[in-house]
């Protein structure tokens, strides 16, 4: 469904009980594609709310190829993180909360200023517009498409990932994708309406183009992002509830975790994983580690 739907739906279900009967609620694995699921719904559920969002759902799929041009259609081929994964020819590649990420090892500054330069001249640059962070050690490279109501991947971003990969290898540097992650800054909130103001004035940030109620961002890109969480009541001590999110490579999860837990933490809950983990520290500060899988 539209994110607009979505949001008015169960978009303010922040701890959903997925064994409640005849209740509409997020999807428990895609509910960041704005898919939603019921348990065994009434006749009167299924006429009053999941007939509409069924007919809903239909009319955007089959509208969609009328309502954009060909040439649009083509350029906005979106797909999914396993998709993107399963492609061939990126193995150099991990999808994080912030789209396809790619990090290639550099012998120097100057070493990664020619790779740098050689993605520049590739086809497909200019129309994907990917990120670069040039660092002395190395150059890190994310793919992200961000519209009004999609955000995510393309087919785009996989032909130019290898092309990107290519370029690498043939100026002699290899990719380590044991050396991606991105950070996510989770404030919670009864009424995210009242505080995200607050964060917007104090952070320079301007609202994310996908979902303005609930992500603020950097304009320029160089900034961690902030998605305001919907709790259902505040905290009983009156405080403010922060916490942040680690993406990383699945495969690099667990490993994450057990050190966290031997450096003092424990487990909060995990039975959102492999799409989360939730851990704290000694005080109390959570932290998810987060990866893309099971988010199709």
């Amino acid at each position: 469904m539209s994110r607009a739907t979505f949001q008015s739906v169960v978009g303010a279900m922040s701890d959903p009980d997925y064994t409640a009967l005849d209740r509409l609620m997020p999807h428990p694995v895609y509910a960041l594609q704005h898919w939603v699921s019921v348990l065994n719904p009434s006749v009167c559920t299924f006429e009053s709310v999941v007939k509409p969002l069924l007919e809903e759902a239909h009319a955007r799929v089959a509208r969609a190829p009328t309502e954009a041009s060909a040439k649009e259609f083509a350029v906005s081929d979106n797909i999914s993180p396993k998709q993107f994964r399963e492609s061939e020819g990126v193995d150099d590649w991990r999808v994080l909360g912030d789209g396809a990420n790619a990090y290639f090892r550099t012998a120097s500054f100057a070493a990664g200023v020619r790779l740098v330069q050689a993605i520049n001249e590739l086809p497909g640059f200019d129309e994907n517009r990917p990120e670069v962070d040039l660092r002395h050690d190395g150059v890190t490279v994310r793919m992200l498409k961000i519209a009004e109501d999609y955000a995510g991947m393309t087919r785009g971003h996989v032909e130019l990932a290898r092309r990107i990969s290519a370029a690498a290898r043939k100026l002699g540097f290899s990719g380590d994708p044991s050396a991606v992650q991105s950070l996510l800054v989770i404030p919670g909130a009864t009424d995210r309406a009242k505080v995200m103001p607050f964060w917007r004035a104090v952070l320079g940030y301007e609202p994310r183009r996908d979902s303005p109620a609930e992500d603020l961002v950097d304009p320029h890109g160089r900034a961690v992002p902030f998605w305001f969480e919907q709790m259902k009541e505040p905290r009983a001590d009156g405080g403010g509830a922060i916490h942040i999110a680690i993406w990383v490579p699945y495969e690099q999860a667990e490993a994450r975790i057990a050190a966290a837990l031997a450096a003092g933490g424990r487990m909060v809950r995990d039975e959102f994983a492999p799409s989360w983990w939730t851990l704290a520290d000694a005080a109390g500060n959570e932290a998810d580690i987060a990866t893309t899988k099971g988010r199709d």
